[in-house]
Formats: structure tokens, sequence, C-alpha cells
């Protein structure tokens, strides 16, 4: 324990606690709380260098080593059970039934809402469900909602929401340019902020121009580089306000047909992924988007599964495209992955194909089915790990998560 006597001297120790004005100081086992005029500078755990007057003033305070998010997010891992950690790596749909037992149980990483959760609920009652969610989990959850607009709205579908559902991406543009699709994105990101939600997944980046596609109307319906410019200017805003973002459906859906009632198998050869599919998730990603969604299509000149079960098409993505942030699949309780794997090896599957975050809703059998591979060694934990990392470092990027 230092002895503070009648002289200028310095000591080295570790911040403990960060309130409004004050820092308290760990020297050697002894605590020592001083004023300060920034406490935003400070993290817990950094190690600092303090100088002190002969009356035991402090003089000045110097961060020698800083703790950051990263030494943040690792040490969180370090204290995460099986179980815990796999329950991370899930969005689940909601259960206002049995939301409990999908946080203590399960351990979910978020909850996806669809149209039915906002049926007769008002803006307050949505935000109180949404406190309540997360105040009832350990690790603060993502929220996510697929509002696109046009043909897939969840929230806006209610006038107790907005006086009209969000439009089309398309209607959008063409009625106001970009002007109007940014104005959209913003008014469409502060609703989901009122209402508790920090993720909208989308935009949707797929390149269709054919009216006739199923993906069409959920499309921008332009040429690749247009569809691009879209990307970039939905990104950036949906960022700018906080608002996670989600680029689907990767590699591109092309004019495949509904993956949600059947398998699509896509015969396109790759100069067409490389000339046209992949350029709007690059400039989505060099824009920053937080995450990719993989679709369910099977890509022959790729591989001969589900691209969202295809270690081949995460490579594509992780490798090729240089995308570092989170990658989640499509829904595994779709057609196209029930009627190609039994339920409990989809999500094995999935995560050792590079998936992330698993979109589920039979979570039930999924998550204690993941649980078991790892701890067979069947998915090797330090992937599993890796996964965490990334989505506890999305959850931080959206100010869900810090150090204090």
């Amino acid at each position: 324990m230092p002895s503070f006597k009648d002289h200028t001297t310095s000591y080295t120790g570790t911040i403990v606690d960060i309130n409004s004005s004050t820092i308290t100081i760990d020297i050697d086992g002894s605590l020592h709380t001083y004023e300060v005029t920034n406490t935003s500078s400070y993290t817990k755990k950094s190690v600092v260098k303090i100088e002190l007057t002969a009356d035991n003033e402090l003089l000045s305070i110097e961060i020698i080593d800083t703790y950051t998010i990263d030494d943040y997010i690792n040490d969180l891992i370090k204290t995460m059970t099986i179980e815990e950690k796999i329950g991370q790596l899930f969005l689940v749909r909601y259960d206002s039934e049995n939301y409990e037992a999908q946080l203590e149980d399960y351990h979910i990483g978020g909850i996806i809402f669809f149209a039915k959760d906002f049926r007769s609920e008002t803006k307050d009652s949505v935000k109180k469900r949404s406190d309540t969610l997360q105040s009832s989990s350990n690790i603060p959850l993502l929220m996510a909602v697929d509002e696109e607009g046009g043909v897939v709205n969840r929230i806006s579908l209610y006038k107790a929401f907005r006086g009209v559902p969000f439009w089309s991406s398309q209607d959008l543009y063409n009625e106001g340019g970009w002007n109007l699709v940014i104005s959209d994105t913003i008014e469409k990101s502060t609703l989901l902020k009122e209402l508790g939600m920090n993720v909208n997944m989308g935009p949707v980046v797929d390149v269709s121009t054919n009216s006739t596609d199923y993906i069409f109307k959920r499309s921008f319906g332009k040429h690749a580089l247009l569809t691009a410019d879209y990307a970039t200017h939905v990104v950036r805003t949906m960022d700018e306000q906080q608002i996670g973002s989600v680029l689907k459906h990767f590699p591109g859906y092309g004019n495949n047909k509904d993956t949600h009632t059947g398998i699509a198998i896509d015969n396109r050869d790759y100069e067409t992924f490389l000339s046209s599919d992949f350029l709007p998730f690059i400039a989505g990603i060099e824009a920053g988007s937080d995450a990719v969604l993989v679709s369910h299509n099977i890509v022959t000149c790729m591989d001969d599964v589900p691209a969202s079960l295809s270690s081949r098409v995460h490579e594509i993505l992780r490798n090729d495209l240089a995308f570092d942030g989170v990658i989640m699949c499509d829904d595994l309780f779709m057609d196209a992955i029930t009627t190609y794997t039994d339920n409990q090896n989809a999500a094995i599957s999935a995560l050792l194909a590079g998936n992330d975050l698993l979109c589920c809703t039979n979570y039930e059998e999924q998550v204690p089915a993941a649980i078991e591979a790892a701890k067979n060694g069947v998915i090797p934990i330090k992937q599993i790990d890796e996964s965490l990392y990334r989505v506890l470092n999305w959850k931080y990027e959206l100010g869900l998560l810090t150090i204090n």
C-alpha cells in the first residue's frame, strides 16, 4: 500500500470504478478516489499512472494501458458457459408466452419480431415490452424486425405506428430519388429506436430487374451499380442512426423461387455473380454494414448444398469480399432447409459452415443440439468463440454493450 508522504510522487494503479465526476483507482490493494474533469476519457480496468502533490492532490493521470472493448469482450467470453455461448448465436422468434424461458433457459442472443407481435399494440406497450426483455437478459439483446417497406412490413402495417405502411425502395427512388430513400431510412430507424428495436433486417440488395422474379418487389429493381449505390446510402444512414443493418440475401437471389416453400437451385455462372450480384454486397460492406444474411439457395457454381450451409459460400464472403462482421443465415425452419437436413442437424451444419448468428423458429430443438455438438467437439470451441466475439462486438457497435 502506498504511503502518501509530504513529497510529490507517482503511483501506478488500475481504474476500478467511474462515476459522473470521479474515478477510483486500486493502488496495490488500496482504493483512492479522485475528481476528474472528463470521466468519459477513462475505462474500467485501464492501467494509469498518477502524480500527486505533497498534499495528496491529483496533478495528472496518464493512461498506460487502456482496457479496450476487445479486452472486455474476450474477458466476458472467458466467463461464459457453453450453454451461454451457444445461446448468444441464436436470433429467435419472439414468444410472448415463454420469453422468460427464451432468456433464462436458452440464453438467446436476440429476438426477431413479426407482424403479429405488433397487432393490437401501441408505441408505449411495445417500448415497455422491449425494456422488459432487455432488463430480463444478462447480456443485452439484439431486437430485430423486417421493416423493408413495400410488401414486407411488420410494424407500419398498423396505424398505431404509422399512418400508412412504409413504401418499397423502388417507389421511394422513383418518387424522390436518393433524398427520399435517405429520409425514409431515417424515419424507419427513428421509429424502431422509439420501440426499443436496434436491428432492421435490411437492406435487400439482391439485383433484380425482371418483374416476374420472386425477389423483384422486395429488391431495388435496378441494375447492379445502381443497387450498389442504394446499399451505400442505406447502410451509411442506418449506421449514423445507430440501427443495425443486414445485407441480404447473399450471394444474390437472382430469379430463383421462394425458399420459404422449397429448395431453389441457381445454375447461373460465377462470372454473373462477380460482375453483378456481388457488387451491392461489396458496396454495403465498404459502407460499414454490420451483418450479411446468407440465403438458402443452392448456387451450383459455388457448391451443391444450400448457401446457408456451404462453407465455400462463407469463404467467398469472408475472404473474397473481405467481410469481417456477423454472418447470419435465413431461418433454419424454412422448407429449403427442413427438406434438406433433419431438424436437429440444421443448426450444427449452419455453424460449421461459418454462420455466426442463426435465425431460428424451432430453437427449442436447435439450441440443445448445438450445445451437445460443442461439448462433443463437433463444433470447435475456437470457432464458437470467434462467432461469439463478432456478435458481442456488434452489440457494442450498437451501443448495447459498454465497458463501464
